[in-house]
């Protein structure tokens, strides 16, 4: 088949992938967009968005179990999982559809099908109906990631799940054991013993959602138990036997090994980059632990090849991913771009209480070697917070004590993945104190809090 030209060939058609290619396109490029899968990527199709679909249904059952505390009554109350299951496919079918408008929109040519890198500049891509050889002067890698699997604890799909089979289940677990719990474990974990699973999970580390400050953590650990939720921490699972129906996991834990028995095992131990066939080593991309090594601007060093999202460096975040996508097609073009800092990159995890952070930690801060201020506000001292029935949490806010620089913020409860956002702002502004202590928030909001939280840091909080 003949050769076609373009100016940019985005592989990949995840957040990172797409964004770019419209942005590009807006920028007057002639842009392809190849995808082996699904337009839209993980986040649409198998992570982001139906993971969210399903927490909302197990939230409102939730709520549900509380009609009493509103005034209201609500008699037999339960669950169609098949339904549940349905509802979260069709929303993310509808996304990974827009995704095809926005293509025709912008004038960017779809091919569906396998890629690999030949040349520097060449794509070459297997489709059902053969080869498509195409060339670009710039090319944006956007492959995204998958699931890590464990020797030994690889998925069946009966009885021991990644985040797919998790997302349509072959069953109900009734004892259900999470391996990790960064925020895809515990979101499942969220999820599954919202709907009545007794659920275990299991963390190496010394405590649950690792990333997120310990303070933060601790409540979270303290929230999760008090659903029913068991949490093992320094733990290891080392090995799964597996018979019919159940799984024994042998669990070290202080130097121990402890057997349980479950009948469905979910295991969220991270991501592997997907870079393999694409003939990136011949090309001279530099790869370290599956993952492609980028400079700020996302370039591979092999000219006119750039790396973005899961498959280059951490925050693996989809959000982070999409503005990376901006940056390079407007890179391409000749503007003058600023790199993605991954410490004004929010993480959110949409548990119940939800969590929500950015910038650094208490103990990151002080190992940076700042002189810093804290100050933090619980839910229970906020009046929108006990009129939604929703007292169980706190914000907290770091401050450099010499300058005043908001240097992060951590939130747990309800609806901090919202709220979150005026941080980032804060942060992205480089926001001081005497910027949030003079801003207005309204009331009653939520997001009172987060002005109190900056009060206490400095020793003027009003409600507490």
């Amino acid at each position: 088949m003949a050769e076609t030209s373009y100016d940019l060939i985005v592989v990949g058609a995840g957040p990172g992938g797409y964004v770019a290619a419209i942005r590009a396109a807006q920028l007057g490029m002639k842009v392809c967009i190849v995808e082996r899968e699904h337009l839209g990527g993980i986040c649409l199709n198998w992570g982001c968005i139906p993971t969210k679909a399903m927490l909302r249904s197990s939230e409102v059952f939730h709520l549900m179990h509380r009609a009493k505390e509103f005034g209201l009554k609500a008699d037999g109350i339960g669950y169609d999982l098949d339904a549940v299951v349905k509802r979260s496919r069709k929303v993310a079918g509808q996304l990974s559809g827009g995704i095809g408008h926005l293509m025709k929109k912008n004038k960017v040519t779809v091919v569906m099908g396998e890629a690999t890198l030949p040349a520097k500049g060449r794509v070459k891509v297997k489709t059902d109906k053969g080869e498509e050889n195409l060339t670009a002067k710039n090319i944006v890698l956007a492959t995204g990631a998958r699931a890590r699997e464990l020797p030994g604890l690889e998925a069946d799909g009966k009885l021991v799940w990644t985040y797919k089979h998790a997302l349509q289940p072959a069953h109900m677990p009734k004892k259900l054991l999470v391996i990790g719990s960064g925020a895809i474990g515990i979101e499942f974990a969220s999820f599954y013993n919202t709907l009545g699973a007794d659920t275990t999970v299991v963390e190496v580390m010394d405590r649950v959602l690792p990333v997120e400050d310990a303070e933060i953590s601790a409540f979270a650990k303290k929230s999760f138990e008090k659903q029913g939720m068991k949490i093992m921490q320094k733990s290891i699972v080392k090995k799964l036997d597996r018979a019919k129906d159940t799984v024994t996991a042998h669990i070290e834990v202080g130097g121990k090994i402890e057997k349980h028995e479950y009948d469905t095992v979910i295991s969220a131990v991270g991501i592997v980059g997907n870079v393999e066939g694409l003939g990136l080593e011949e090309l001279g991309v530099e790869l370290d632990r599956t993952h492609v090594v980028t400079d700020q601007y996302c370039r591979t060093g092999v000219d006119g090849l750039y790396a973005i999202g899961d498959i280059a460096g951490a925050p693996w975040l989809a959000h982070k991913a999409s503005h990376e996508g901006v940056m390079v097609a407007e890179h391409m073009a000749g503007m003058d771009v600023h790199p993605v800092k991954p410490e004004t990159i929010a993480g959110c995890t949409y548990c119940h209480p939800q969590v929500a952070s950015v910038g650094y930690t208490e103990a990151k801060a002080k190992e940076l070697g700042y002189e810093i201020k804290v100050g933090r506000f619980p839910f229970i001292g906020n009046g929108k917070a006990i009129a939604l029935g929703e007292e169980n949490g706190m914000v907290k806010t770091i401050f450099d004590a010499k300058t005043g620089e908001l240097l992060g913020a951590h939130m747990i409860g309800a609806e901090v993945t919202e709220l979150i956002q005026g941080y980032v702002v804060g942060r992205q502004l480089e926001t001081t104190e005497e910027d949030l202590m003079h801003t207005v928030f309204p009331h009653p909001t939520l997001s009172e809090m987060m002005h109190e939280s900056v009060l206490d840091a400095y020793g003027r909080v009003i409600h507490m």
